[in-house]
């Protein structure tokens, strides 16, 4: 009966470690000038979410993207352009929370390597299209 209990304990041990803290005040709640709430929506479309991964801080539940959005809101707020909000969420989370990263020293691979793949590809056809040609031209 000891053994249950301490094994009940230990799987509710993550409850436990759950925050019971309440979301910020603007995560889930729009601002009241429309233009400004405008604003914060079209960029927290444009922000990642870093623990969905796959879907903007606009759509994601999870309490970081709340948590994001909440700054979105208050600096926008505060007289922030949305360009300002996003250089700051960007020095505090990296380049991957934009869906528009920049050409930067860290991400200019992310931009030159497919270019250099499509090169590579197109001269490996031309060569190969070209001896074929030859080849054909030869038999003839």
């Amino acid at each position: 009966m000891r053994l249950l209990t301490a094994l009940l304990i230990l799987l509710a041990a993550p409850l436990a470690a759950q925050s019971g803290m309440p979301p910020a005040p603007y995560a889930y709640t729009q601002l009241e000038d429309p233009a400004l709430e405008a604003e914060a929506t079209a960029l927290m479309e444009t922000l990642r979410c870093l623990k969905c991964q796959s879907q903007s801080i606009a759509d994601s539940d999870a309490p970081m993207a709340g948590d994001m959005r909440h700054q979105v809101r208050s600096r926008l707020l505060a007289g922030e352009s949305p360009d300002e909000v996003r250089d700051w969420l960007t020095q505090r989370y990296g380049d991957y929370v934009s869906y528009e990263p920049t050409v930067s020293a860290t991400t200019w691979p992310l931009f030159a390597i497919p270019l250099l793949l499509l090169a590579l590809v197109g001269l490996v056809l031309l060569r190969r299209l070209g001896r074929r040609g030859t080849d054909e031209d030869a038999e003839a």
